[in-house]
């Protein structure tokens, strides 16, 4: 739709979120806006990993949100695999 969002994430074990988007309604639905940011921010913290997302613009509160999550769970798919198509990417090596 007319939104576009961009998202980079590091499995790095340092937790950080950094989140650049704004919704103008208190609501998508049932589901508060606010929370779409304590999610990421928990996701971050919980998982050990650097979350950087970027809302790059957007009218539609709905498709904002959408395009985050998509964003996010395409750079998560990225994150999880290497040239090869397995393991996990990580520029020290290894996770453990």
């Amino acid at each position: 739709d007319e939104a576009l969002a961009q998202c980079t994430t590091d499995i790095s074990g340092r937790a950080f979120l950094v989140f650049n988007a704004d919704f103008t309604a208190e609501r998508i639905g049932s589901l508060e806006t606010q929370t779409i940011i304590e999610f990421f921010r928990a996701f971050a913290m919980n998982s050990g990993m650097t979350i950087h997302i970027n809302l790059l613009y957007g009218d539609n509160d709905h498709h904002k949100a959408e395009a985050i999550f998509k964003a996010f769970a395409h750079a998560l798919r990225l994150a999880l695999k290497n040239e090869n198509g397995n393991a996990v990417l990580s520029t020290k090596g290894s996770l453990g």
